[in-house]
């Protein structure tokens, strides 16, 4: 980690870095960084492995539905999409429902992808949770999950079927 720029008066910041969304946008950081390590063998980032995860557990979902269900806006779940069906490891067919929408649906490559990435999914978490000890990675987590859930609604992106806990 480099040193504090010359002149900058760190404590002074302590306010800024003492904010929930400051201290939840580092998080996220230090998640993105520690998953992009452990899945550096997979070559997946954490949205094309929600992605994956979503085509394997629903086999035909629509691209749209795919979106909803993990807070991703059109633009991006159309080049997450693009992306993993160019590395062979989704494909895109039509829907039984409605001929518009394209049903994703998992290749045996991507199902391949995804069983090598499972261990590395429970690295992150050991390495995100190490902090913390048994008990306040149980509190941690309920903490998390009850902001995400109560606070879905104020996302530019909710998260379709997220219940308020």
């Amino acid at each position: 980690m480099s040193a504090t720029p010359s002149g900058v008066n760190a404590k002074a910041l302590q306010k800024l870095y003492s904010r929930p969304g400051f201290l939840l946008r580092r998080g996220h950081q230090i998640a993105v960084s520690i998953f992009m390590q452990e899945c550096e063998k997979t070559g997946l980032t954490p949205p094309q492995h929600g992605v994956l995860i979503a085509a394997g557990q629903h086999p035909g979902l629509s691209q749209s539905d795919v979106a909803r269900l993990l807070g991703f806006d059109r633009a991006t779940i159309g080049q997450v999409v693009k992306g993993l069906e160019a590395r062979g490891l989704l494909r895109r067919g039509s829907s039984h429902d409605n001929r518009r929408n394209k049903a994703l649906v998992l290749t045996p490559q991507g199902a391949a992808v995804l069983r090598r990435a499972a261990l590395a999914m429970h690295r992150i978490s050991t390495r995100l949770l190490s902090p913390f000890n048994a008990k306040e990675r149980k509190l941690f987590m309920a903490l998390l999950s009850r902001l995400t859930a109560r606070l879905n609604t104020e996302s530019r992106t909710p998260l379709r079927g997220v219940e308020k806990r």
